[in-house]
């Protein structure tokens, strides 16, 4: 089973931030989520392996608060 990589792997993490944040400037809430959900199936088709994509998916969730 392929393991997932929560290292940077960015020479420069803040230039990649940079980038996300401006990549959303000027949309909607929606368009916002729109264009995050277009970018997890690409950056997920890129990884082609499913094991490394749900363990991302797991990750990323366990990150967002419950709600009740």
């Amino acid at each position: 089973m392929s393991q997932l990589n929560t290292q940077s792997q960015f020479p420069s993490p803040d230039d990649f931030y940079e980038r996300l944040i401006a990549a959303h400037h000027d949309l909607s809430l929606e368009q916002s989520h729109a264009m995050n959900a277009a970018l997890v199936l690409l950056l997920s088709n890129h990884i082609g392996d499913l094991d490394v994509v749900s363990q991302a998916l797991s990750q990323a969730r366990a990150t967002v608060e419950p709600t009740h």
